[in-house]
Formats: C-alpha cells, structure tokens, sequence
C-alpha cells in the first residue's frame, strides 16, 4: 500500500503531466501560426510524452491499488511572445517538472518506499534529457536563427523528429 503523502504527489503528478502536455501543444498552436512545421512537430511530440507520462503514473497508482482522482488540469497561461521566449518557457517548465519529480521521490525516500524511488528512477533520467533537449534547442536556435537559411534547417531538423512510446515496467 502506497504511503499518503506519496500517493497524494503521484495522483498530483498525473494533473502536472496532462498539463505539460497542454503546454507543448499550445507551443505547437504557436509555431504551426508561424509556419515552422519543425518546431510545431518537435512540440507535438514532446504533448505525446507528456501524456504519455501521465499515463505511466495513472497505471503505476493502478498497479499498487491506489485510488487514481483526475484533478482539473490548468489553461496554459504564458504569454507567447517570441520564438526563443517559448523556447526559454519550455526549458523552465522541464525545470519545474524535475522539481516535482524530487519532491515525490524525496517523499517515497522519507518512508522507504523503494518500489516508488525505483519507479521515479526513470522520470529522474527523463528529466536529465528533457531539460538538455530544451537547453540544446535554445542553444541551437541561439545560432543559427538569425539566418534564415539556418532556421530552415533548424526547422527540418525538428520536423524530423518521430515519436517513440516510453518503455517502462511498471509494478
């Protein structure tokens, strides 16, 4: 049985990650208005993981017979402003995601709930990508957008990007 307060942040978690997948496909509204196909894809994808992520705490509450409660999932409320600002906004709230995921494993460490810690595991990995991929794309856009030969590739380099489910046991 799932400690409460673990319980509690997981349950919570599932309302964060449906609500970053909000976030990316507002992203993605942006950038399909701008015409950069790339960057509304790369954005499209990054919803799919977040739903997807949604989903892997859904299943794992599920699988260790705790209640799942879907809590109302926020309106997306940043003002996009530029390019590089919602780049900038995407980093920031991966930062803010990486926040959540060490406060649920530091709950599940404070009563040692090691099937909870070895499941956090892999969103901890997670994160550590999710904020280099935001961190490398402001980086990339930082340099070669001011061109607009160089944003076309950029953009083609985006566009490219195919989805792939996460693959995690979950018990």
């Amino acid at each position: 049985m799932l400690n409460e307060k673990v319980h509690a942040l997981m349950n919570e978690q599932i309302a964060k990650e449906l609500y970053s997948a909000y976030i990316y496909l507002d992203f993605a509204n942006y950038f399909e208005e701008k015409g950069l196909d790339g960057f509304a894809n790369w954005y499209m994808i990054q919803a799919q993981e977040e739903r997807d992520h949604a989903l892997l705490f859904y299943q794992y509450l599920h699988n260790n017979n705790a209640r799942v409660d879907l809590l109302p999932i926020d309106k997306p409320d940043k003002a996009l402003t530029s390019d590089i600002a919602v780049l900038r906004a995407g980093l920031e709230h991966e930062e803010l995601v990486t926040g959540l995921i060490n406060d649920i494993y530091h709950a599940a460490a404070d009563v040692r709930d090691y099937r909870s810690m070895q499941f956090l595991d892999w969103f901890i990995a997670e994160q550590g990508e999710e904020e280099k991929n935001a961190s490398d794309l402001i980086t990339k856009y930082e340099l070669y957008a001011g061109d607009s030969k160089g944003l076309y590739m950029l953009n083609s380099e985006l566009a490219a990007r195919v989805y792939t489910a996460p693959s995690l046991t979950l018990s």
